[in-house]
């Protein structure tokens, strides 16, 4: 396991579609926005980067100025730890979201909370409520010693619980430690607000078990991040190698073995050099829920890779029967040491659906994959859909 951010920087071309609130905000700041075609060649507005902080996506993503995140590129093995760790944060950003969604949700079902809105009917707290951000950072700057005092009471126990389990690894408690307080960290306001407001009030111990319950909840599910990151590449890598393929056997026609072309240093530079030229790239593009308003779809991800391929209807097949393959029987480490040599190659990622999707079941994440064609620009289209 590793947490979802590594680097300070990471280097990949990223088109980043914007929300209307991310785009209002930019605008606001003279930032202009351009004008960016997609694989799906739907033109809308966001920004370009080529060098960005994760630090800075993972806010754009919490505050809901991102709608989609596309990369486009030729090849991907070269990029592999920052393409899943682009994955990674987008993942983590999501659950952070939905967990921070499920916490106000519950919060305002306790009862400490419902006696307070029928004594205070002109300070309901439920749904509807709608405090300013900026009134609430001055509500919350004279308590912070009751957010320590709380955090503290939060997740003792969590910790100790994590300490005590034997089937972590002294690396998995630090892990699950550092984020445990990254959970609570990207708390909303509104949240801390209401945590606060009915510390250590008769009642307060109902509040605090639904924290835990939706803590453990989405620590368990932020284990399938790693599973999605490698599933992302694995594919990615599947269409790069079949592009490759393809123009291998155009530059050097009649060469038997296609395969050792491609794995050539030299020759693979040069097939890069003409997928480049030719613009023959793979599109790999996440799309962040259904809005803030799509009731049941804000903890909605869709990870979409585009190829073409002339091959479509095959590799349907092959990821469809690679899905309902039986592989309950041995465990990805297993699966790995028992492959026969010479086997390691793109077929590896179609069997990962299955473990995917296993990992999904265990902690109630609905997973979905599909494949498809737009026969009008012949892009093969494989969607990868999660809501957590």
């Amino acid at each position: 396991m590793c947490a979802e951010k590594k680097k300070f920087i990471l280097d990949l071309p990223l088109k980043v579609i914007l929300t209307e609130e991310g785009a209002s905000h930019f605008i606001s700041h003279r930032k202009k926005l351009l004008r960016i075609k997609l694989a799906d060649n739907i033109e809308e507005y966001g920004i370009s980067m080529e060098h960005f902080s994760p630090a800075s996506i993972q806010n754009m993503i919490l505050l809901d100025y991102i709608s989609k995140i596309e990369i486009s590129m030729p090849e991907f093995v070269t990029r592999r730890q920052e393409i899943m760790d682009l994955s990674k944060l987008i993942v983590f950003s999501v659950l952070y979201k939905q967990f921070d969604r499920e916490i106000f949700s519950a919060l305002i079902k306790c009862d400490v909370v419902k006696q307070h809105n029928r004594k205070n009917a002109g300070q309901l707290i439920d749904e509807k409520t709608n405090i300013p951000d900026k009134q609430l950072r001055m509500q919350l700057a004279v308590k912070d010693n009751i957010i320590q005092q709380a955090r503290q009471t939060i997740l003792e126990p969590v910790w100790k619980s994590i300490m005590s389990n034997k089937d972590y690894s002294p690396e998995e408690k630090n892990v699950y430690l550092l984020m445990t307080e990254k959970f609570l960290n990207r708390l909303s306001l509104m949240n801390w607000y209401i945590i606060t407001k009915f510390y250590k009030t008769e009642g307060f111990s109902q509040m605090l078990t639904a924290l835990r319950q939706s803590l453990a909840n989405y620590m368990d599910k932020s284990k399938v991040a790693e599973y999605i990151s490698v599933m992302v590449m694995e594919l990615a890598l599947n269409c790069e190698n079949t592009n490759m393929r393809k123009e291998a056997r155009q530059l050097y026609r009649g060469v038997e073995n296609g395969d050792s072309l491609i794995y050539d240093p030299d020759i693979r530079a040069k097939i890069i050099k003409e997928m480049e030229a030719k613009h023959e790239v793979v599109f790999v593009s996440w799309k962040l829920g259904g809005g803030a308003t799509a009731i049941g779809k804000q903890g909605r991800l869709q990870i979409t890779l585009y190829n073409k391929d002339d091959e479509f209807q095959e590799m349907k097949e092959n990821i469809e029967s690679k899905m309902s393959a039986d592989l309950n029987k041995r465990s990805l480490i297993d699966f790995y040491r028992q492959m026969p040599d010479g086997e390691e190659g793109t077929d590896l990622g179609l069997y990962y659906l299955s473990y995917l999707d296993d990992a999904c079941k265990k902690v109630n994440v609905k997973f979905e994959s599909l494949v498809n064609q737009f026969t009008s620009t012949d892009l093969t289209v494989i969607n990868l859909i999660f809501n957590f």
